[in-house]
């Protein structure tokens, strides 16, 4: 036996094995994607965008908030960046300058004020 609990105390404790399904990630990578889509080419700043996801993945990650969910919360948080940076990148269309795009990276966009998930994973204490 190993871990911090049993180290320190020779208990042992069990978690809940908590994340989201494969519906609810789908569910979540929808909503993004009608939210970065092609119908919202009238957009000028990705402000405007972030804005309107941020209450999305707030609201998701609130609900597996407690659990083991930080690996799910990698994958929604690269969705949503890839999102972002396509949208950019169609934005700019013709325009686009060669590594003009390498400068849109995941902190750009987090310095927008886009919602990371990544680490806000709470794991609930051991009873």
């Amino acid at each position: 036996m190993s871990g911090p609990i049993w180290e320190k105390e020779r208990r042992r404790a069990y978690f809940l094995q908590r994340w989201p399904s494969t519906r609810s990630l789908t569910r979540v990578r929808q909503r993004v994607k009608e939210l970065t889509g092609r119908n919202r080419h009238g957009v000028k700043d990705v402000r405007v965008i972030i804005r309107d996801i941020n209450p999305v993945l707030r609201g998701w990650a609130n609900y597996f908030l407690t659990g083991n969910a930080a690996a799910k919360f990698n994958q929604i948080d690269t969705y949503v960046w890839s999102r972002l940076r396509a949208f950019m990148v169609k934005r700019k269309g013709r325009h686009l300058h060669a590594g003009e795009a390498k400068v849109w990276t995941r902190d750009f966009f987090h310095n927008h004020g886009l919602h990371r998930l990544r680490g806000t994973v709470q794991y609930p204490e051991a009873a």
